[in-house]
């Protein structure tokens, strides 16, 4: 317990041996040490749950089991440290059984003894606070309105659809553009429901070569095929009784979706060159950017596995329709890039913002981080101008008709586009599109176009 005074209180019926510990023990400023002649004094105080107890065992009006057992009741985290006037093997057993920490014999060793052991409990008290500070950590990490940023209605829809899936074990499908979050949304869901302290195991399915996949996801026994040198754990296996994430589900070759479809149905695997079927109970999160219903129809994936596997559908909108969330995760990203780098804060100006915004972004949240990033790097100022954002324009005109706008805006972003990509020659930009000037000069008059 770093940050507080460390408690200990002395029961003792004899004067002298307990001001004596009491003394010795003092010597560490950082121990707060009280001293009581009977049980029943200390009794009156406990309810200010002690770090630890040293207890006489031998009291003239209640044995030391007694009381061991009363402030195991009261408080199961106080350690107790019995100490004895006499060596008892089966009386120290019973009362370890019975939550003691330490059995200490009265010699002339006894206040060392006790130090030490004293020394030891707050070790360990201290790596048990460490893990629980960790564990909150970790939770607040995967809080998901911590994790995944935004205020928009589209994410805000997300988080709802989170919830309802943390609550139960339900096989959720996340579909969703590359660079959306997927992966994010599986972890939301994994620590924020009842397995969150068992494993989170993720597969990019597409990643693995096809010749391998099978035996990554269901494992294999030593000899089971060239290059089998020794046995192999499973996916499925590593995720028991958590959660296993199969990324880019609509990449499994169509011949191991059947045998994925078994495994989900009988919930059990047997690895490649064994004959012992091996239960698991693993929650299953699958994404995938593309259509399935439309692999289905084309042939390039079960129907029956389709079924089994939409569960309860989360749909992740692309970064291009959370209009402001985009700015809210480019400060983020900046502010994390430049802690990270040791690099004084950076924000973005009026225009950057606009240029941000106005851009689609096919590669979503992901391009989103490199651009920002680069953009912190080429800034030379605090401010972060347009002209450091480097945006890949080509990938913008391919991708507008994503976008869902009326044609006046549709006509706004390619004429903009072009000024951007012509430095702002209206001469130049009226003649490729075949627009007149005077047209041009008018959107930059009433602040549809923009010159900076």
């Amino acid at each position: 317990m770093k940050n507080h005074h460390f408690k200990v209180f002395i029961v003792e019926d004899d004067v002298w041996y307990g001001s004596m510990l009491q003394h010795y023990l003092s010597l560490n400023p950082e121990y707060e040490v009280k001293r009581f002649e009977s049980p029943r004094d200390f009794f009156a105080q406990l309810h200010e749950n002690p770090d630890v107890v040293t207890l006489d065992y031998s009291l003239p009006d209640c044995d030391g089991a007694e009381v061991l057992k009363k402030i195991k009741e009261h408080n199961p985290d106080s350690r107790v440290i019995v100490i004895s006037g006499q060596e008892d093997v089966a009386t120290a057993i019973n009362l370890l059984k019975n939550g003691a920490f330490d059995y200490i014999v009265k010699d002339d060793d006894t206040k060392d003894r006790l130090w030490n052991s004293i020394l030891h409990l707050r070790e360990i008290s201290n790596l048990k606070q460490e893990v629980e500070t960790l564990k909150n950590q970790v939770g607040r990490k995967y809080d998901f309105s911590q994790m995944i940023l935004g205020k928009s209605e589209q994410i805000l829809k997300v988080f709802s659809m989170i919830e309802k899936a943390a609550k139960t074990n339900i096989t959720v499908s996340i579909t969703g553009e590359t660079g959306s979050g997927k992966e994010m949304i599986a972890k939301a869901i994994h620590y924020n429901s009842d397995r969150h302290k068992l494993p989170f195991v993720a597969v990019n399915v597409a990643a693995i070569p096809k010749d391998l996949i099978e035996s990554e996801l269901f494992g294999h026994e030593k000899g089971a095929f060239t290059g089998a040198v020794t046995r192999r754990i499973g996916k499925f296996e590593e995720a028991d009784k958590g959660t296993l994430f199969l990324d880019e589900i609509g990449e499994l070759d169509i011949n191991l979706q059947a045998k994925l479809l078994r495994v989900l149905q009988e919930k059990e695997i047997t690895r490649i060159g064994s004959n012992t079927v091996t239960k698991i109970d693993a929650r299953i999160v699958v994404a995938t950017h593309k259509n399935l219903l439309e692999e289905v129809k084309s042939k390039n994936f079960r129907e029956d596995l389709y079924y089994r596997l939409i569960g309860l559908p989360i749909s992740l909108p692309p970064l291009r329709e959370r209009g402001n969330d985009i700015l809210i995760l480019a400060k983020y990203f900046i502010d994390g890039f430049c802690k990270e780098n040791k690099m004084d804060k950076r924000t973005l100006s009026p225009e950057a913002q606009t240029k941000l915004l106005s851009y689609p972004f096919p590669g979503n949240v992901r391009e989103l981080k490199s651009v920002v990033e680069l953009a912190v790097v080429m800034a030379d100022e605090e401010m972060i101008q347009a002209e450091h954002i480097t945006l890949n324009t080509t990938a913008s005109i391919a991708d507008l008709l994503n976008k869902e706008m009326t044609l006046k805006e549709f006509e706004i972003q390619i004429l903009q586009h072009y000024l951007d990509k012509y430095d702002k020659d209206v001469l130049l930009v009226a003649k490729k599109l075949d627009v007149g000037k005077s047209t041009l000069y008018r959107m930059i008059q009433n602040g549809e176009l923009k010159m900076k």
